[in-house]
C-alpha cells in the first residue's frame, strides 16, 4: 500500500481500498497511517498539512479518478486528500492523531483567513474549483467544521458553473461527481442528475485502463443514486 516515493499514490492505494469495498487489515493500516503521518508539516506541505514530494510539487499529481492537478492546487489537495485518507483508514494511534489535528488547524487557519474577504461568501468553496472539490472530500470524511453547510452550499454553487453539456466550468468532472456522489444534499442530486448524460454514455462505454475501469464503476454508482 505504502509507494516509498509518493504521498499522492499511497493515498489513492487507500481511496482505492475503500471505494472497491476491499476491508483492510490492521497490519496495512496502522504502517500506512503511520507512514502518512510522517509527511505532516515537513517541506513543501501546504497549510501545515502533508507533502508530496520533489516530483510531486515539480509535475503535480493525479486524483483518484484520473486528473492531474498541478502547482500550489496539487500541494493543497494531496493535503486534503491525506487527512481523508488517515480518517478513512481510523488508526488509534497518538502519532497519527497528532500529525491529524496538527493539519486540520492548519487547513482551519486558511478557512478563517478566506472567511474575512468580503469577496468570499460561501463558505463551501476555496480558492477555485479543484481545491474546493479537495475540501468537500475532506469534510464528507468527517473533518473540519460546519460540514452540513459547506458541502450544501459548495455542492450548490455548481448550479451557476454548469456549462450546458452534462459539465461545470473549471470544476474536473470525475473529481467533482465522486465529492457529490458521498453527499446527503439535495443539491448533491440535482448536480447528478444534471451530470446523467455523461454518466449514463461512461457507464455504457467499455473501459480500459485504472482510471477508466474507475469512472465507469462511479458513473454506474452516481446513476444508482439519481
Amino acid at each position: 500500500m505504502i509507494d516509498a516515493r509518493s504521498l499522492s499514490q499511497t493515498v489513492d492505494a487507500v481511496n482505492a481500498a475503500v471505494f472497491d469495498r476491499r476491508p483492510l487489515g490492521s497490519n496495512e493500516r496502522k504502517p500506512a497511517a503511520r507512514w502518512i503521518a510522517s509527511r505532516q508539516g515537513v517541506p513543501g506541505a501546504y497549510a501545515e498539512t502533508f507533502a508530496g514530494f520533489a516530483a510531486e510539487r515539480e509535475k503535480g499529481i493525479v486524483v483518484f479518478t484520473g486528473e492531474r492537478i498541478t502547482s500550489a492546487s496539487a500541494r493543497h489537495i494531496v493535503g486534503e486528500e491525506a487527512c481523508r485518507a488517515l480518517r478513512l483508514l481510523r488508526v488509534r494511534d497518538r502519532v497519527v492523531s497528532a500529525a491529524l489535528d496538527r493539519a486540520c488547524h492548519g487547513l482551519m487557519r486558511c478557512l478563517e483567513r478566506a472567511a474575512l474577504d468580503p469577496r468570499r461568501t460561501n463558505p463551501g468553496l476555496f480558492c477555485c474549483g479543484k481545491c474546493s472539490v479537495g475540501l468537500w472530500r475532506n469534510l464528507l470524511s468527517g473533518s473540519l467544521d460546519r460540514r452540513e453547510e459547506r458541502l450544501r452550499r459548495g455542492a450548490g454553487h455548481l448550479r451557476s458553473m454548469r456549462d450546458g453539456n452534462g459539465q461545470w466550468r473549471r470544476f474536473p468532472f470525475w473529481y467533482t461527481v465522486l465529492a457529490l456522489s458521498e453527499m446527503d444534499a439535495p443539491e448533491a442530486f440535482r448536480e447528478l442528475k444534471y451530470a446523467a448524460p455523461v454518466l449514463e454514455r461512461a457507464a455504457g462505454s467499455t473501459a480500459h485502463g485504472i482510471y477508466a475501469r474507475r469512472r465507469h464503476e462511479l458513473a454506474v454508482r452516481a446513476l444508482g443514486q439519481i
